[in-house]
């Protein structure tokens, strides 16, 4: 491949000239194969696109798991392909190589288990999706920011901002704290595409964005504006709670008209640390500044004394709430890291050759 396919970039190819890297050497080592996008992910097997519009179903093992000696349950679920993953396919049905990812976004699985589940692989923008409603949670979003670190650039979308008891500022001010972090905030109509133009900067030609955020926020109904036609279904939420329905039941990509390509997703009630977060990247470096000055390196923000956190709190600079969550939020990560290094201390356990050792009897 020495120049770049046009139908390639506009389902997000990131290279301008022939690929480079790691991604080079992968190609060489496959020469008759050619790079599709994983689009659609079932039970069943793949459905991947070299071009917009095109969806080929490919088959459910692909040859790089069987020749690795693949077994179910022996491959964490994250190192298999996902939704917006580039692999290399032979004869339009054998999946042969997936190439290197560029990001990704994951989150713990459900479970007494500790496994990561993909929610999805090189994207540039994450679009954190919150109803001016009563799905309008600051805590929440501060939660999506550091569980989506790794996966690109954060831009928090407000949406339902025509409502006549939608408060956009009030909304803005609730989250000055992450806004003053350099994320950004808009609040839109997701109906309305003069309105919805705001994301444009962040949806140019060969980029991807997904789309995260809890059932009933609206990110189908802001897919299909983008769109500029019906393509996801969309449902009313319960006029009890503001919460929806799963409209959207898997993930797709879905290569837009201005030359981005948008991933949706299910609606996330579950929103759990993988324990690899760092938290001053995922949405709170004002706080892990402020743990900077405390008096003791362990402090643990609670009842230390020359704690320059909870001085912060007590000045006005830094709300409660907002240092409730972080600490939550920091437990979980912190419980969260110690079951993945056992699960792989597990491991590597299994991994071990067993039988007597040379020379025992």
């Amino acid at each position: 491949m020495t120049a770049p396919d046009p139908a390639l970039r506009a389902i997000g190819w990131p290279f301008d000239g022939p690929p480079s890297g790691s991604w080079a050497e992968a190609m060489a080592a496959h020469p008759q194969a050619r790079p599709r996008r994983v689009v659609e992910q079932h039970r069943s097997g793949y459905l991947v696109a070299g071009a917009p519009g095109q969806a080929l179903a490919v088959e459910s093992l692909p040859d790089w798991l069987r020749r690795s000696g693949y077994r179910k349950g022996t491959m964490a679920p994250e190192d298999r392909a996902a939704v917006g993953d580039w692999v290399l396919v032979e004869d339009e049905r054998r999946i042969v190589a997936m190439l290197p990812r560029r990001s990704a976004i994951k989150r713990a699985a459900a479970g007494e288990h500790y496994r990561q589940q993909l929610i999805a692989a090189n994207i540039d923008t994450v679009l954190v999706v919150c109803g001016l409603d009563a799905d309008f949670n600051p805590r929440r979003i501060e939660r999506y920011l550091l569980l989506v670190q790794g996966g690109g650039t954060p831009v928090v979308v407000l949406t339902k901002a025509d409502r006549d008891s939608a408060d956009p500022e009030a909304a803005r001010a609730a989250l000055a704290e992450i806004a003053a972090l350099g994320v950004a905030v808009l609040a839109v109509n997701a109906r309305d595409p003069d309105s919805v133009a705001a994301l444009h900067p962040w949806l140019g030609p060969g980029t991807t964005a997904v789309l995260v955020g809890s059932s009933g926020a609206g990110k189908s109904t802001l897919t299909n504006t983008l769109l500029g036609r019906e393509h996801m279904r969309t449902g009313a939420v319960r006029d009890s709670d503001d919460r929806g329905r799963h409209t959207t039941t898997h993930r797709a990509l879905i290569p837009l008209p201005a030359g981005a390509c948008l991933i949706d997703t299910p609606g996330m009630r579950e929103l759990k640390p993988t324990g690899e977060e760092d938290l001053a990247e995922g949405g709170f470096a004002d706080i892990e500044a402020l743990a900077a000055d405390c008096r003791f390196r362990d402090c643990r923000h609670e009842r230390e004394p020359g704690c320059a956190v909870r001085a912060a709190v007590e000045a006005g600079t830094l709300t409660a709430q907002r240092l409730a969550n972080y600490l939550k939020l920091r437990d979980e990560r912190d419980a969260a890291t110690a079951r993945r290094a056992d699960r792989l201390a597990a491991r590597q356990d299994d991994a071990r050759p067993t039988g007597r050792r040379p020379g025992r009897r």
